[in-house]
């Protein structure tokens, strides 16, 4: 079995995987390199880039490596490789932990519960819930919803195209570090900073691809197309932004504006300024047009390798005629 097909059903069995069984409630394997990623920042940290830009190399390094090594074991069986690949796509990929997430912030609010909608959350995104009305809390889910297709499904996919197993478990790592020390904080500004711009670049083509797929699944593609090349650029975050534009304008929606973390004010600007305010519904609405984007990412990753590696082949056809005429 060639290489590209071993990827394209290894990722498909991985996102039927996560979508049946979620994430374990013990013992995800991102969860056992966060720990180790902790353990290093406890013997590396200082208040310096270079010793941030180290910890981010270790890391994110022990990962490629443990992907390479775990592909090369088992390159020789086409079986094996189709099952690696599903179980890595399965532990990086949480689009299913995603949808639940939100959707159960989303019935806390179809039932009036405000204070149950504020202590979930926290599980989707680090905003201040007491700060935020059910208005604000509907919004915030839909532009969490937005960005973790991105990152948590679609960049793995298209890095998984790029590198296989390697790209796939490397992509992740990228992310999980962002996450855990990419933030301004005082202790992590310095520290973070190399782990915040390698995800940065590394989050930068699944963002345009979620973008792009957004578009072409949601209700409004013309609205969305048209929100991503007006307002993608104002927002803070270079991937972020047309990810929320994308989904704002493809759903009808105004995202933006002003927002909390950690007692800290921030007034973003408006995405989709035409669309009118989020509402509840939005929130399934998202989920779903979440899951029709990390599908056809899925078929996107499988087309283009399948499409290299025709023309990779055909070039040495052509070469050989050209000598031989």
């Amino acid at each position: 079995m060639r290489a590209d097909r071993e990827f394209a059903y290894g990722a498909a069995a991985g996102l039927l995987g996560d979508l049946l069984l979620g994430d374990p409630r013990r013992g995800h394997p991102v969860a056992v390199f966060g720990r180790a990623a902790a353990a290093v920042e406890r013997v590396l940290w200082q208040d310096d880039r270079g010793r941030g830009a180290l910890h981010t190399a270790v890391c994110v390094g022990g990962a490629v490596a443990l992907g390479s090594l775990a592909a090369r074991l088992v390159r020789s069986s086409p079986a094996a490789s189709v099952a690696l690949t599903g179980a890595a796509t399965w532990a990086v990929v949480g689009g299913t932990s995603l949808a639940r997430e939100a959707r159960a912030v989303g019935r806390a609010l179809e039932s009036g519960d405000l204070e149950a909608a504020r202590a979930r959350l926290p599980h989707l995104c680090g905003r201040d819930p007491q700060a935020l009305d059910a208005d604000g809390i509907a919004r915030a889910v839909v532009e969490s919803v937005a960005e973790n297709t991105s990152d948590a499904v679609v960049g793995a996919l298209v890095w998984g195209a790029v590198a296989g197993v390697p790209g796939l478990l490397g992509f992740r790592a990228v992310n999980t570090l962002d996450a855990m020390v990419g933030h301004k904080s005082p202790r992590h500004l310095r520290y973070g900073w190399a782990s915040a711009r390698l995800d940065d670049v590394a989050g930068w083509p699944g963002a345009r691809l979620t973008a792009v797929l957004a578009a072409a699944a949601g209700p409004d593609p013309r609205g969305a197309v048209l929100a991503w090349r007006a307002d993608a650029a104002k927002h803070p975050s270079p991937n972020a932004g047309p990810v929320e534009a994308s989904f704002a304008g493809a759903l009808g929606v105004r995202l933006g504006g002003t927002l909390s973390y950690a007692g800290r004010v921030e007034h973003r600007p408006v995405l989709n300024g035409g669309g009118r305010a989020v509402t509840v519904a939005d929130v399934d609405r998202a989920v779903r047009l979440s899951r029709r984007v990390g599908w056809l990412a899925l078929g996107a990753g499988a087309a283009a390798r399948i499409g290299v590696r025709a023309v990779a082949r055909a070039v040495p056809r052509v070469r050989g005629k050209g000598r031989t005429a």
